[in-house]
């Protein structure tokens, strides 16, 4: 949609575990070479964490936050939860030291971190909030199925956090689209079963598989590839702005193809970063981390023009554009 959403993010912060695991540490678990996963999936190495989402999270948010005052509203945007009950924002704020703070989470799976700094974006709008912390964490890793390789040595844990503001007048900084789709139709070819109603743990015909993640690559691919021209085309045809103009390219870290297929949109290769053969695919974390990446690497300019975009399970595709 065609809008313009005064609000600036200030600061970013994220967190990577001290402990790696190389494609080569890798492949025997899942009975093939590292060549193979290399080529596959493009992950040469990924971070494990020994500690859950919520510590993880809250050491990206302090990165984040620094010395500065406390949020009025942490949002917590990530896709697996540290438990079912209570909410994760609660943890995540309890392992910050915090209390009183209101705090909630915003899920849409891997665009989780779009969609709550959208929604960041609007509240701040309405005159409610004037600092909101948006934190993504997650330990993608305990969830993989080794008996599925490709999706299994895709993943890493990471966190990582921005704070978000009004934009002080004679700024630009905004939010100057947003376009979002879900076609349910492909909610079968990425998904994690269990951990709800439908395989209750006490069922009978609840497997232990029902609780590691399932994705069938191919057809993901195909149909995020179709989707995404879609998805695209409505942003930039509602902004009014060419895609040539924009400066830097965040997508969710998929896979190295998902990742190289966005050249095909339209945009030159070094525009895009790039941080899926270091880190994997951390989930929800994917996005604001390769955007913490590329601030501490001096890549984002104030009033540059970024673009976020991604796909994630259900099947649904996100386009986000920024002034930065």
């Amino acid at each position: 949609m065609n809008i313009s959403i005064p609000i600036k993010i200030v600061t970013t912060g994220r967190h990577l575990p001290p402990r790696v695991q190389t494609a080569a540490e890798l492949a025997p678990l899942l009975r093939v070479t590292e060549d193979w996963i290399v080529s596959k999936t493009g992950v040469e190495r990924r971070h494990i964490s020994d500690v859950g989402m919520a510590q993880m999270g809250a050491w990206a948010a302090q990165n984040a936050l620094g010395k500065g005052r406390p949020p009025d509203l942490i949002l917590n945007a990530s896709a697996v939860p540290q438990q079912v009950v209570p909410d994760s924002s609660v943890y995540i704020q309890q392992a910050m030291g915090l209390s009183g703070i209101q705090s909630f989470s915003i899920h849409a799976t891997c665009l989780s971190f779009p969609v709550a700094l959208y929604t960041a974006g609007n509240l701040i709008q309405s005159g409610g909030y004037g600092k909101v912390l948006v934190v993504s964490s997650e330990c993608g890793s305990r969830g993989r199925n080794f008996e599925e390789p490709e999706s299994a040595s895709l993943f890493g844990d990471g966190a990582a956090a921005v704070v978000v503001e009004p934009t002080p007048v004679g700024e630009k900084s905004a939010i100057l689209g947003f376009q979002m789709g879900t076609w349910p139709e492909g909610a079968s070819h990425t998904e994690v079963r269990g951990g709800g109603t439908k395989h209750h743990p006490n069922d009978p015909d609840t497997v232990f598989t029902d609780n590691l993640f399932h994705m069938d690559g191919p057809k993901v691919y195909r149909m995020a590839l179709r989707r995404s021209v879609i998805v695209l085309n409505r942003l930039f045809k509602s902004v009014g702005i060419d895609r040539e103009e924009v400066k830097l390219v965040v997508p969710h870290q998929a896979s190295a193809p998902a990742v190289a297929a966005i050249e095909r949109f339209g945009f030159a290769p070094e525009k895009v970063v790039r941080r899926i053969h270091e880190e994997g695919n951390c989930v929800a974390a994917s996005i604001p981390l390769a955007l913490a990446h590329a601030n501490q690497q001096g890549l984002l300019h104030r009033g540059d023009l970024v673009l976020l975009c991604g796909t994630g399970a259900g099947l649904s595709v996100l386009a986000m554009l920024l002034r930065w």
